[in-house]
This record gives structure tokens, sequence and C-alpha cells, in this order.
């Protein structure tokens, strides 16, 4: 955990210098003290506050929070469906977003919402809506049963993924190439308005779900082993479905689909401390955190590389070392 910290120390201090302008990690602080103090340096320009406040800055610490959102629902959704495989995205959080977003370029929604453009707000509410609807869609006689609400977000996500490919070929190319360039995720358009948006929905989200770590645990055995020790099984399921859903709508809606995030970041952060819930959801947020700054860092170098491609990059190799292991041990 302790390295950890120091890791997310490390990558604040490189991200602040890298750029288009590269400065010394030195003078990066020295801006952002003199930023913070409001006091004045001769040797520092508007020019380099300007690029530290409202272009690194905002971009760092909301690639770190949707990082952190990502790993923590990810972890949520592993221990929620007793699946190794599962990550956010299950349930239809990376669908939704993407067709309210595809909506709100293609239909040409103009509007803004507490600062927030008609694209973040249209994937907020898609994300979450489409959630909901797989949610209500999976309950029977009361229970909402774990299989079930997977083939439901399965073929949800299906249908929702089909509607955003109908909108993209009916309504014409004009605005294609911005509706793919968002489902492959970006923190290019990153500022202090969406930080603002996302970090009460991660610090509510960390702040429950920690409370939460116990019943994670019980979780694990299974729902029969958990009512019989006693945890009211459909109430925490709702419970962790509902700030699942929250954390990880509100990073696809400020970033755009950014995957493998949610499923590798557990795994990862289950080898540091084990698969107690209460270490391991702080340990996935950091290395959450770590992981998408350094992929921004990388994508920003590359000449502004969508950061899906990234982490896809990434992810997908260790998704198939997961899956061998998996055929492995069930043989």
């Amino acid at each position: 955990m302790v390295l950890l910290l120091v890791a997310a120390v490390a990558v604040f201090i490189l991200s602040a210098t890298q750029g288009t302008s590269a400065m010394t990690a030195k003078h990066a602080l020295r801006v952002l003290w003199t930023w913070a103090t409001g006091q004045q340096a001769a040797d520092i320009s508007v020019e380099d506050i300007t690029i530290v406040r409202d272009i690194r800055l905002p971009r760092l610490i909301l690639g770190m929070l949707v990082g952190a959102c990502l790993a923590v629902a990810g972890a949520v959704m592993q221990a929620f469906f007793q699946n190794p495989m599962a990550a956010p995205s299950i349930i239809g959080v990376s669908a939704g977003g993407a067709l309210g977003a595809t909506a709100a370029i293609m239909f040409g929604f103009e509007f803004w919402l507490w600062r927030l453009s008609s694209v973040t707000v249209s994937a907020f509410a898609g994300a979450l809506g489409v959630t909901a609807v797989v949610y209500l869609l999976s309950r029977r006689g009361g229970r909402t049963p774990v299989g079930v609400l997977l083939l439901t977000g399965i073929a949800v996500g299906s249908v929702v993924s089909a509607a955003s490919s109908l909108i993209l070929i009916t309504r014409g190319q004009g605005q294609m190439d911005r509706v793919v360039y968002w489902m492959l995720g970006s923190l290019s358009g990153a500022e202090w308005a969406k930080v603002q948006m996302i970090w009460p929905f991660a610090l509510l989200g960390f702040g429950v779900v920690y409370l939460y770590g116990r019943d994670l645990n019980v979780l694990l055995l299974g729902d029969e082993q958990a009512h019989y020790l006693g945890l009211n099984v459909e109430q925490v399921k709702l419970v962790l479905l509902v700030l699942s859903s929250m954390l990880a709508a509100s990073a696809v809606a400020v970033s755009g689909v950014i995957g493998f995030v949610g499923l590798i970041i557990p795994h990862i952060s289950r080898l540091i401390v084990g698969p107690d819930h209460r270490w391991l959801l702080p340990t996935a947020a950091l290395s959450g955190a770590v992981l998408l700054a350094l992929a921004d860092l990388g994508a920003r170098l590359g000449g502004e590389i969508p950061i899906g491609i990234i982490t896809s990059m990434l992810g997908a190799p260790f998704f198939l070392y997961l899956l061998h292991r998996r055929r492995e041990y069930d043989m």
C-alpha cells in the first residue's frame, strides 16, 4: 500500500512535467505552489501556470479518479457475480453510456448542465438508465438471481450496442469520427467541470463500498451461505449494484469507454494484498489511479492516442492469461 502511494505521487509529478511543453519536476512543483499560494515568481510565467492549472492538472486528477472508479466497480462486480471475469460493462454501463453519447452527438443535442456538455450528461443518463433496465428485467419473485442478471446484462447490452450502431449508420458520416473517438476512450477533453462532476460520486462510492467490505467477503461464499450467516443478500446486492453502477457510469460519462481497467486491476490488487475486500478495495483504487495516469501519459506522448487502445493492449493479454489459468484449474 505504501509503495502504491509513492507510485501515485511519482506518477502525479511525472504527468505534470510531460507534454508539448516539457518542464522539470522542480519547476512543475514550483508552478503548482505559486498557483496554490497566489505568490509570484520571476521565472514562472502566466503560460506555465495556465498549462499546469488548466490543462495538465485537471486531466491528471480526472484520469486518476476514472481509473479508481473503474477499478473499485470491477472489484465489486467480481464479488457480486462470484466471477473473476466480471467487469462493470457486464451490466450494460458501457453500452448505455455509448448509446447516450452517440445519440447526443448524432442528433445534435446542444445543452449544458452544471457546465457539463450534452454528451457527458447523456452518457451518464444512458449508463444509469440501461443498468436500471437490466436490474428490473432480472427481478424474479423479489429476488435478483446472479445468473439471470448476468445474461440479461449481456442481452440488453447487445441490443443497446446495436441501437448505437444503427444511429451511426442512419445519421450519416458527419460526426462518426467524433463518436468513434469517444467510444475508444480519451481524457483529451478533461476540464475542471468534469472533475467536479465525478469526484462526489467517487467519494460517496468509495466510502460506502468500503463499509460493505465484510459483506463482499461473505458474498464470495455464495448467496445461500451468506444468507445463513445473517446477511440480507438482496438488500446488499441492490446497494452494491447501485454504487458500482454509479462509479462506472460517472467514469464512462467523463472519459468514454475505457476497457479492461475494471477487469485486470482487481486481480493485480489481489496479488498484492489478498482477497479481503477491506484491503482489496483501497488497493484497487490506488492501482487503478496509477495505471490510468500512466496510460494517459503514454496516450499524450503518443500524439493523443485514445487511452482505451492502450488499456486494451495491456488488458487483453492479461485476460487471455486469466482464461488460460482458469482452464488449467477446471481441468
